[in-house]
């Protein structure tokens, strides 16, 4: 059993640059010692336990032997932490809520049978670590003392990644929307022990606002409603219950896509299609991946020219890091301009694969950059030393979401001098700013007009834009950088593997394929054991059985490296994850489960078909299955009319796509 929550106090703390690293070894090791006891500087310090222990005293090095420069440091620290059970667990947003005095559990048996022997309802909480609003949730409900009682006394309070288990999420992201009509993180979910819903949100504030009820407020009503209404619980946990069972019992049939299918779907897109800033529909916007696959695959130029029109718009605005790479997760606004700053791995990934083709169809410059600068981000920020890839940037940076992206005009104008105006007029940059007063970075004009304004050829503008990139780039790493979430998740890490390959694919570049073979290397080595994956690693810990999304993407990403390189070892371990979704995913009505057979027993068993911010799992391991089918002389090719477009003239040859998935 975890120990009880502790609060540590050391004082005197002046943190140097090591300090936080190893305040927060001494911290594990104090968390994890079976007599309780933390080292101390010269002055008091105490572990004081929150549940009727008596105070620890410990001497200087205890257990350290003695101590270096950097660890007298640190204790001569003053830190007041607090660690519940979530200490013990390697994801960054589960650790991000280790020291509220929430008793928080992970998801799992311990909470479960503690909420059936004290018939509690449990409390769930889901988010990800980079989701401003759960930090903003966090910093008003799980970090006040009084809300927090109030959560220990009458629930089982449990927290979950949704990254990490992304089945738990959709199952209860299924009763959020049913019983509120909309969704989003954090989610907020109260259950019988039986893990059986009956009531559902997202947000709520800490005090009413935004036509929401406080929370504490909505935690009184539950109390009431559990312990004087508890039939009304009962019937509405079984309704609710029934409903996601049904929601996931998906219809399935033998009807194939055929032209008119595809061309009813093309009719729809060209009437929700923003012909000035591309996209589709108004804000906010995320960027279509799917659909942008769909349209760059099709033989009529209206269809390529949405797509082109919406990355063109895309890699121009604010969504688009102008100066480091990579693309935010969506735009609040209509234009692409304003951002919701965090950054996500699988976006990129699938970003990267549109922009690569549409270069290869186009030849246009813009496109190359944007795959150049997105994976040189990702190279430099997002890769672990094992070739690995993380999972995402935060939103915020010292509590202010953007504040790391941003400028003012005086920063321009002290940091470029003669080259500022010219700088501020590429970039957009005004002294009222476009964002909180600030700027977000964006590229509103053509540089062969910009040139002409500013007399210059556009080889000189390029050159004068490229020395102030590095200045202003060099003088934003200063700031201090929004959090990285450094878990390593399979089925992200297969995306952006397909990414990779597919780029040095198309664009020659061999060190990306070489990125792409390094990164299978390591999910095969870290992630695959006897015939089966893992979902989640980090911190040299590989954990939590994989699912159907894993299987797919990393096996779809295999494909893309065999096709890019032709070594066979990428085409047989491809070939195994096919077997392994066929034997423990496979819907036998039809279709594929997104958990496997045998793993643990959700309330309902989700399935998917639908494409979201990541493809559909069902359909991806579709995907996998129909080209290993064909290698392996299971299924004879069929007469595909989702097959890839023509090249356009001028284009050169189209990629070599071993199926017609439009995703």
């Amino acid at each position: 059993m975890p120990p009880a929550p502790v609060r540590l106090k050391v004082y005197n703390l002046v943190c140097g640059e090591n300090a936080w690293r190893i305040a927060g070894s001494l911290l594990r090791f104090a968390t994890s010692s079976s007599d309780r006891m933390v080292p101390v500087g010269t002055r008091r310090s105490v572990v004081r336990p929150e549940i009727g222990r008596p105070p620890v005293r410990a001497p200087l090095g205890v257990r350290f032997g003695s101590p270096g420069p950097a660890v007298l440091r640190v204790l001569l620290c003053v830190v007041d932490l607090r660690t519940n059970r979530l200490a013990r667990e390697t994801s960054p947003y589960l650790l991000q809520h280790r020291h509220n005095p929430v008793d928080w559990y992970p998801w799992g048996s311990e909470a479960f049978d503690r909420a059936r022997v004290e018939d509690r309802p449990i409390l769930l909480s889901v988010g990800y670590s980079s989701c401003h609003w759960c930090h903003v949730m966090a910093h008003e409900s799980f970090e006040d003392e009084a809300t927090a009682e109030l959560m220990n006394r009458h629930f089982v309070n449990v927290k979950v990644d949704r990254e990490e288990r992304p089945d738990v999420d959709a199952v209860y992201m299924g009763a959020v929307q049913a019983m509120t009509g909309h969704g989003g993180w954090p989610m907020t979910v109260v259950m019988t022990p039986e893990r059986r819903p009956f009531f559902a949100g997202t947000y709520f504030p800490a005090q009413e606002r935004f036509g929401q009820p406080a929370f504490t407020r909505v935690l009184w009503s539950i109390v009431d409603i559990w312990e004087r209404r508890r039939d009304e619980v009962e019937q509405t946990a079984d309704r609710v219950t029934d409903h996601l069972n049904r929601l996931f019992d998906l219809p399935t049939g033998t009807a194939r896509a055929g032209r008119e299918g595809l061309g009813s779907a093309l009719k729809a897109l060209q009437g929700q299609f923003d012909p000035r800033y591309g996209g589709f529909g108004g804000a906010p916007k995320f960027p279509p991946h799917a659909v942008l696959r769909f349209l760059l695959r099709q033989p009529g130029k209206g269809a390529r020219a949405m797509a082109y029109q919406t990355l063109t718009r895309m890699a121009r605005g604010g969504i688009f890091d102008q100066l480091g790479g990579g693309f935010a997760r969506y735009s609040v606004d209509g234009r692409w301009l304003v951002p919701h700053f965090e950054k996500m791995l699988y976006d990129n990934a699938q970003l990267v694969g549109r922009y690569a083709e549409a270069f290869h169809q186009t030849g246009a410059p813009l496109y190359r950059h944007t795959v150049e600068a997105t994976l040189a981000w990702v190279e430099r920020e997002m890769t672990s030393p094992e070739g690995g890839f993380y999972s995402a940037l935060d939103a915020d940076s010292e509590g202010v979401e953007g504040k790391f992206y941003t400028w003012d005009l005086q920063e321009i104008e002290r940091l470029l001098a003669a080259d500022a105006d010219l700088v501020a007029a590429y970039y957009g940059v005004t002294e009222a700013g476009n964002f909180e007063g600030r700027n977000i970075l964006e590229v509103p004009h053509e540089e062969r007009a910009l040139a002409d304004r500013f007399g210059l050829t556009v080889e000189a503008l390029q050159e004068r834009l490229e020395r102030a990139r590095s200045l202003l780039f060099e003088a934003r790493e200063e700031r201090v950088r929004p959090d990285l979430d450094d878990k390593i998740l399979t089925a992200w890490n297969g995306l952006m593997l397909g990414g990779y390959a597919e780029a040095g694919r198309l664009l020659g570049r061999a060190d990306y394929l070489g990125a792409a073979s390094r990164n299978a290397s390591f999910l095969r080595q870290e992630l695959y054991r006897d015939g089966r994956l893992l979902h989640s690693y980090k911190d040299g810990e590989a954990k939590i059985e994989g699912l159907l999304e894993d299987y797919a993407f990393f096996g779809l990403g295999l494909l893309s490296l065999y096709r890019a390189t032709f070594e066979a070892e990428w085409l047989g371990l491809a070939i195994d994850l096919a077997a392994a979704v066929a034997e423990h995913f496979r819907d036998p009505r039809g279709g594929f489960f997104s958990t496997p057979t045998g793993g643990e027993e959700l309330i309902a068993r989700p399935k998917n078909i639908f494409d979201a911010a990541t493809p559909a799992e069902g359909v991806a391991a579709a995907e996998l299955l129909l080209p290993v089918g064909r290698r392996a002389g299971v299924f004879p090719p069929p007469k595909n009319p989702c097959a890839p477009a023509p090249p356009p003239r001028g284009g050169g040859r189209p990629p070599n796509y071993s199926s017609g998935w439009v995703g």
